[in-house]
């Protein structure tokens, strides 16, 4: 079994703060003897206006954001899946926001580029959210090989579509992760049921890790980062403040369940 972390923040506006809170709390999971932890949505950045990520983006596989990342994941031996940072994008004024992993020697092993773009109006709310304004879709599934499983890199408003799940499934996803900066109004009435729910139909663990608060844009985040088995139990959850949810990952009883319970290979569509 290897121990795994939720990690949550309240990110803002000041990428070098940011990355100095990231840093104490991947220590801290380290020192709980985790191996692997997940870092939740804009990690190193929540700003004032979404353009103003452009201002912070990075080519893949250099620059600060990503330097912090290969550091800290040496020095606290952890594998850490950076949940989604600003990379340049054809768009000069957008951004990828991009889920970035790294294994304990400091080695970059994947890069998924957020492919659905929360562009919503929030029901009987006033709350209305444009991505696509600051930020420029992925178009490729992507899994990963990590000590933990094969890992299905997703980010936040995936979550809302399954088929992206089945086809990580597909590629051999025994677990997914899902860093996050989820609304408080969507996250109480969504949250746990659409985490759960892709637990549940793909017999995988689920590590969600969140952004919770107050953020310079006026954005308040639903927290609750967590842990879920492949049968749907959540077991461990941060409903607030900054910290990390942590869980042991089974992978012998995942497959025993999978073996007992064959719902993956009774499909039929």
């Amino acid at each position: 079994m290897t121990r795994v972390a939720a990690i949550q923040m309240n990110s803002g506006a000041d990428v070098a703060a940011n990355l100095a809170q990231a840093d104490r709390l991947l220590g801290n999971a380290a020192a709980d003897g985790c191996a692997f932890a997940v870092l939740p949505e804009n990690f190193a950045l929540m700003p004032l206006r979404g353009r103003d990520k452009a201002q912070h983006a990075e080519q893949a596989g250099t620059g600060p954001i990503q330097a912090f990342l290969g550091d800290a994941a040496r020095r606290h031996k952890l594998w850490i899946v950076g949940g989604s940072i600003p990379l340049a994008s054809p768009a000069s004024e957008r951004v990828f926001g991009a889920s970035v992993v790294f294994d304990n020697h400091g080695e970059n092993r994947a890069i998924y580029r957020k492919i659905h773009l929360f562009d919503v109006d929030l029901p009987d709310s006033e709350q209305s959210y444009r991505e696509s304004h600051s930020m420029f879709p992925g178009d490729e599934a992507l899994v990963v090989e990590t000590p933990v499983g094969t890992l299905g890199l997703t980010i936040c408003y995936d979550i809302r579509f399954p088929e992206l799940y089945r086809q990580l499934l597909d590629s051999g996803a025994s677990l997914f992760s899902v860093p996050a900066a989820f609304t408080v109004l969507t996250g109480k009435a969504h949250w746990h049921t659409l985490l759960r729910s892709r637990a549940i139909e793909n017999l995988a663990y689920v590590i969600a890790a969140g952004q919770y608060g107050d953020h310079p844009d006026g954005r308040s985040t639903f927290g609750h980062s967590l842990i879920i088995d492949p049968w749907g139990q959540i077991l461990a959850e941060l409903p607030e403040g900054d910290g990390h949810a942590a869980a042991d990952i089974d992978t012998a009883k995942q497959l025993k369940l999978r073996t007992e319970f064959p719902a993956l290979n009774n499909r039929r569509l």
